[in-house]
Order: C-alpha cells, then sequence, then structure tokens
C-alpha cells in the first residue's frame, strides 16, 4: 500500500502533522518547541492512526519525515507517561 491509497482526509491530516513539525529545527529545543504545541495536531495524528493500516502508518511515516518526527514524540510521551516519568494531572 501507498499513500496514494489514502484517501483525502487522511492524506490532508498527515500533511498538516507533517507540515507542522518541519517548522522546527531537529534538534533538543525544536523537539520542546514541537511538544509546546503537538495539543492542537493530536485529534488528527489519532484519526490517521484510528483509520490507517499498519503498513499504511510505515509508508506514511517513510514518505513524511515530519509526521514520523510527531509519531516518535507521541511515542516518547506515552511511554513516559506509562513509565511514570511524566506526570499527567489528575483532573486531565
Amino acid at each position: 500500500m501507498s499513500v496514494v491509497e489514502l484517501n483525502a482526509e487522511q492524506l490532508q491530516m498527515v500533511e498538516i502533522i507533517h507540515n507542522h513539525a518541519r517548522r522546527f529545527p531537529c534538534n533538543e529545543t525544536g523537539d520542546a518547541q514541537l511538544l509546546q504545541t503537538c495539543y492542537d495536531y493530536m485529534d488528527a495524528f489519532k484519526r490517521v492512526m484510528d483509520s490507517t493500516s499498519r503498513i499504511q502508518m510505515d509508508d506514511i511515516c517513510q514518505r513524511y519525515d515530519g509526521f514520523y518526527r510527531f509519531a516518535k514524540l507521541m511515542e516518547m510521551l506515552a511511554r513516559g507517561i506509562a513509565d511514570g516519568i511524566v506526570d499527567v494531572p489528575k483532573d486531565h
């Protein structure tokens, strides 16, 4: 499968996330900036994840380095929450 097989909405969300992530330098400072601005893109990211196959996600990540960077950041954040390294407010 390839990105070509995504529907227009999926492709639009991928490109929005990709373009947003590419605005920040690929270094620790840029990662921190991306993390601070990721909230507004989390819903679109989840929608892409929920509506694509593993093969499609792998293809998206190969073709869109910004989307891949965002995905890795979300993975690290989720791991940090699960491991208790990242605190989540109780009222959230």
